[in-house]
């Protein structure tokens, strides 16, 4: 996915030069690199995910690329171009995964969860359907479901969907598993609740309760595709961090699409600087980041 949060974009197409520090090492770079390969990157990764790359992440793009054209055994990123644009097959996951990054930690801009417990908790009767749609490594939707337990109890009908373009942390995110150091926005009362601690070999990792795991279903989507597998209305969204890095006429396509699977009244949440002021005929805001959809 989109996931949690993508690098730097701007409209495909342009021309760079190699930075003179702090960018690719041009004396030394392990392969050969040109403006051409830059701008077929942009339009490439662009049309299969909506991630729009400015002219600043050429070094970003080669280091991160770099590693695909080991993995494939190619000398140059045309050779590894040609042959990407040749095949319908798995490396279009693998290019998209080494694209993006995933930025996360759990409770995130820590005043949305207090939002949602209050709106959960208002209503304890009903059937909750809840789409996360960066899920990242998964400490965004733990922290969601923690969040519903604790405002509706053990018994609540409330259900997950998180999802993610990246395979990989989608991998990672159904694990569960964390080192300790990166649980830092926890209470210590949730800990106890909601993780197991490892023990031995284990020591230092924490892992996820089967109760905090079972309500989630993980899942590949790309934003920018229409054929979202989901039937049923959501109560509340969660797309945090991610439009920010889509040009406008993708976030506006991303929104008229997310509103067609809302229930009317339901809560849209957004990262800290993202505006969806130009798009109140779908959503009109109701607090810091939080969008009602009309």
């Amino acid at each position: 996915m989109l996931t949690t949060e993508l690098e730097g974009r701007a409209q495909p197409g342009g021309s760079f030069q190699l930075p003179l520090g702090g960018g690719v090492d041009v004396a030394n770079r392990e392969f050969d690199w040109t403006d051409a390969d830059f701008t077929r990157i942009q339009s490439l990764i662009y049309k299969h995910a909506g991630i729009s790359l400015h002219d600043g992440k050429h070094a970003m793009v080669y280091s991160r690329l770099s590693r695909r054209l080991r993995e494939t055994g190619h000398r140059r990123f045309k050779e590894y171009l040609d042959w990407l644009q040749g095949h319908d097959g798995p490396e279009w996951q693998e290019f998209v995964n080494a694209l993006t990054t995933n930025l996360t930690s759990f409770f995130r801009e820590a005043h949305h969860f207090e939002i949602l417990y209050d709106h959960l908790k208002g209503k304890p009767n009903v059937s909750w359907r809840v789409w996360c749609n960066a899920a990242s490594t998964g400490e965004e939707p733990y922290s969601i479901v923690m969040t519903a337990l604790d405002a509706l109890g053990p018994s609540a009908d409330f259900k997950l969907w998180a999802s993610d373009i990246d395979s990989k942390v989608l991998h990672t995110a159904s694990r569960g598993v964390y080192r300790q150091e990166n649980v830092k926005g926890v209470t210590p009362e949730r800990l106890q609740r909601y993780f197991l601690r490892g023990k031995g070999g284990n020591e230092g990792m924490i892992r996820v309760r089967p109760e905090l795991q079972k309500p989630i279903d993980f899942l590949s989507v790309n934003l920018i595709k229409d054929d979202w597998p989901f039937r049923e209305p959501f109560d509340v969204v969660f797309c945090r961090n991610v439009m920010i890095y889509f040009d406008p006429p993708t976030q506006r396509a991303v929104l008229e699409r997310i509103h067609r699977i809302t229930k009317p009244g339901s809560l849209l949440f957004v990262g800290h600087s993202e505006n969806f002021n130009d798009s109140r005929d779908l959503f009109v805001l109701r607090g810091k980041t939080v969008y009602e959809r009309r």
